[in-house]
């Protein structure tokens, strides 16, 4: 068959659920639970969505083709919005289904356990901030996975979804502040690596940063749960609020 003249192609409902299935079976050899693999590829899919819609309202697609009457452009612009549209409502369902294990949609204020997926998930996106700002130190705490858990027990299960955006943007919005506390605290500097500072040496760090300026009370009460140091969290919290 000449590739030029193939129709676009798209997978059909049958070959998507192939390839989802197939995935869950290589996941569940390697030791996932089933219900994490769920929600991993159940975020993917809202992600897809939610990445198809932004694309669309900022702008791709929303031209009509060179040419065409403005009769044409009208019809293409409010066909475009009303796609636009569908995809927001199909993300946010695909979303709520991914995190439907959520009790505290049910009840306000009740907040799920936190799950060892959603701890690798935020491990997965602090290192890579935490690089961006200094290097790897020798101090790896023992408690980081209790530290990240404090952190995630804070928010609900479709905010512990976003998070890793949300760390994000915190780092990009307060990348000169951040520069200077790694500069000021962190591995390199001339503050011991053991101590009240200890904790700026770990990239968790990013985490609990971010909690502080969004949930500072909520925090606290999961970090007595967790029965942290409490010197690691007043060692952050002097550090996050010395001048530039």
């Amino acid at each position: 068959m000449d590739a030029a003249e193939e129709e676009p192609q798209e997978l059909d409902a049958v070959s998507v659920r192939n390839a989802k299935e197939t995935l869950l079976r290589l996941l569940a050899r390697a030791g996932v639970y089933s219900g994490d693999a769920e929600e991993l590829i159940g975020l993917v899919e809202a992600g897809a969505l939610a990445l198809a819609h932004q694309e669309i309202t900022g702008g791709a697609g929303r031209s009509a083709p060179a040419g065409k009457d403005a009769r044409y452009e009208a019809g293409w612009r409010d066909g475009t919005r009303a796609a636009a549209g569908q995809l927001g409502v199909l993300a946010a369902r695909s979303l709520r289904h991914a995190v439907t294990t959520d009790p505290s949609a049910a009840s306000p204020g009740v907040r799920p356990p936190v799950r060892k997926m959603q701890v690798e998930r935020a491990q997965v996106a602090v290192l890579p901030l935490y690089l961006s700002f200094t290097t790897v130190s020798d101090l790896d705490p023992e408690v980081s996975e209790q530290v990240l858990a404090a952190v995630l027990g804070t928010m609900d299960n479709q905010q512990r979804a976003g998070y890793a955006g949300r760390l994000a943007d915190f780092a990009g919005a307060n990348r000169a502040r951040l520069e200077r506390l790694y500069a000021e605290y962190g591995p390199g500097s001339t503050i011991a690596i053991h101590g009240r500072y200890s904790l700026i040496h770990s990239p968790t760090s990013i985490a609990v940063l971010e909690r502080l300026a969004a949930a500072p009370a909520a925090l606290r009460r999961e970090w007595d749960t967790a029965e942290l140091p409490p010197a690691w969290l007043e060692g952050l919290t002097t550090a996050w609020g010395a001048p530039l």
